[in-house]
């Protein structure tokens, strides 16, 4: 369950700067040598990452129980705009739930296309994929496994996704075609390398009112350099504490807390 992620995080932006040269000639008569061809840029980008997080939230509910995970990932992406990725998470949501199971980590499969287009002047920014949560380990109850088909559309900092589950939603009986709309704004400050983070979503979960609910994020990222990023934010819901209470713990999932990451890039 990567916030978005999570995730799951602000994207990186590279700018690239050529400074002339200058040849010295020693006669008046000296050819400059001709300038060497600059090698085509690859059309293909290769990133990973890792992250510690305070609190693995997903769609503002805690999946370790409040306590710290890591988590990391690795992804392509083509000039065309496909891309393709795998990200990973800790978790105790399943153990949690059922002490039965042994399924201590999610592993998140996705690939889709992004790329931007423009009306008049104005330049958008679109995502359209599928993601696979898989859990490996052993179950005695339903399968939590769940696919879900995402589109989103964006202006500057803004992006609004809407991700629709073409499965049951991680084990809850009769809940597919269940849904989820994420309106998120990353803001540059342009000082101390800041962006302000803010994000609310509405998660409907098919044949279950219980289980639908509301969440929302404020937060700041930190560029600390080096492909270093820190983040905090303060998280609330509105879920159900009845449905969102773990049931091994007793501790309600869905709290408001602080939250922080550091997340390396490479």
């Amino acid at each position: 369950m990567k916030t978005s992620s999570l995730a799951a995080s602000a994207a990186a932006v590279l700018f690239s700067l050529a400074a002339p040269v200058a040849f010295a000639q020693t006669a008046p008569d000296a050819a400059a040598p001709a300038a060497a061809a600059a090698e085509p840029a690859s059309p293909h980008t290769f990133t990973a990452n890792v992250s510690l997080v305070s609190d693995y939230r997903y769609r503002g509910i805690s999946q370790t129980n409040l306590r710290p995970a890591i988590q990391g990932g690795f992804d392509y992406a083509h000039e065309s705009g496909f891309y393709l990725g795998n990200w990973n998470s800790s978790i105790s949501w399943l153990e949690d739930s059922d002490g039965s199971v042994s399924a201590p980590v999610e592993m998140d499969f996705y690939g889709g296309f992004k790329n931007t287009f423009k009306v008049s002047e104005l330049e958008f920014s679109y995502d359209l994929g599928v993601l696979q949560y898989f859990y490996p380990g052993g179950y005695t109850t339903t399968r939590p496994y769940t696919t879900e088909l995402y589109a989103g559309i964006g202006y500057g900092p803004v992006f609004l996704k809407y991700s629709h589950s073409v499965t049951n939603l991680f084990g809850i009986p009769d809940s597919k075609n269940s849904y989820y709309v994420d309106l998120t704004a990353n803001v540059p400050l342009n000082f101390w390398d800041l962006t302000f983070n803010a994000h609310v979503g509405y998660q409907r979960v098919d044949g279950n009112s219980d289980a639908s609910y509301t969440d929302w994020k404020v937060g700041l990222t930190k560029d600390l350099g080096k492909g270093f990023s820190l983040a905090v934010a303060y998280v609330d819901t509105n879920a159900k504490e009845s449905f969102y209470t773990s049931a091994n713990r007793g501790r309600y999932l869905g709290k408001a807390a602080a939250w922080a990451s550091i997340t390396k890039t490479f």
